[in-house]
C-alpha cells in the first residue's frame, strides 16, 4: 500500500472574531442551562438530565475557552508589533 501525499498544500487558517464567537457560545450555552432549570424534575422523571448538565458543562467549559482566546489574540498582537519594530530597526539604522 503506498504512502498518502497531499497533492497540494492546506490552505490557510481562517481568523475571525474568535473572542466574540467563543463568547457568543458560551452565552448561549448557560443560557440554555438556565432555561432548562424550571423543568428539571421532567428532565429527572425521564432520565434526561444529562441535558441540563451537558449545558452547565458547556458553559463552564466555555469560561475557559474565553479567558484561552484572550491570551491567544493579546500573544498575536504581541507578536505583531515585535515583527512591526523588528523591521522598523534596520531602515532606522541605516538612515
Amino acid at each position: 500500500m503506498a504512502k498518502w501525499i497531499a497533492k497540494h498544500e492546506a490552505p490557510e487558517p481562517l481568523e475571525g472574531p474568535v473572542v466574540a464567537t467563543v463568547t457568543g457560545g458560551t452565552i448561549l450555552w448557560f443560557a440554555l442551562f438556565v432555561v432548562q432549570l424550571p423543568f428539571y424534575g421532567w428532565f429527572a422523571d425521564r432520565g434526561q438530565l444529562w441535558w441540563v448538565w451537558t449545558c452547565a458543562a458547556g458553559g463552564f467549559l466555555g469560561l475557559i475557552g474565553i479567558w484561552y482566546v484572550r491570551g491567544r489574540e493579546a500573544a498575536l498582537k504581541r507578536h505583531a508589533e515585535a515583527a512591526a519594530q523588528a523591521r522598523q530597526e534596520p531602515g532606522e539604522a541605516a538612515a
